[in-house]
């Protein structure tokens, strides 16, 4: 009996994990950061919505660890290995980190996009996980869906149709 294909949401400032058959999306990347770890061998994905670069400037109790670079992917891994991923087999494509707004002047704390971006990419590196694509920056928002049988990232972006990576 084949299970049918459900699609499994991901919220901000959250995760998930799928399976095959089921698919993985999340809607809304703005300045937030779309990061899909996938073991395609075992067919195996996780996706994490990041909406802000560091945790240490949060003083929320307990710590939504989905929410940042610094903790989402290390979160996201562990449930992934958890569940039978391969930690070599591992690796990422990411999508988001838009500049939604035109500022004047070039004040950092409101390149969210750019610094979300830095922040997963600098995860990542340290990590050792290789990112085998992206689709990063810009200023337009991003709808992601992730199959974790054939490793395809659907991606669709506003005004600008629909890509795939």
């Amino acid at each position: 009996m084949h299970k049918t294909a459900e699609i499994i949401k991901v919220g901000i400032a959250d995760m998930n994990i799928v399976k095959v058959p089921d698919l993985i999306r999340t809607t809304g990347l703005g300045s937030c950061v779309g990061v899909v770890l996938y073991d395609q061998a075992r067919e195996i994905a996780g996706m994490a919505h990041i909406m802000l670069p560091d945790s240490s400037l949060s003083r929320a109790e307990p710590l939504n660890k989905a929410k940042f670079a610094n903790t989402a992917i290390k979160e996201l891994l562990n449930a992934l290995i958890k569940i039978g991923a391969r930690p070599s087999g591992i690796k990422a494509k990411i999508a988001g980190g838009a500049q939604m707004f035109q500022f004047s002047g070039s004040s950092d704390m409101m390149r969210i996009g750019p610094r979300n971006v830095e922040a997963v990419l600098q995860e990542l590196k340290e990590l050792r996980i290789p990112i085998i694509a992206r689709d990063v920056g810009g200023n337009s928002g991003r709808t992601i869906e992730f199959d974790p049988k054939n490793g395809l990232m659907q991606i669709r972006t506003v005004n600008k149709g629909n890509s795939e990576i």
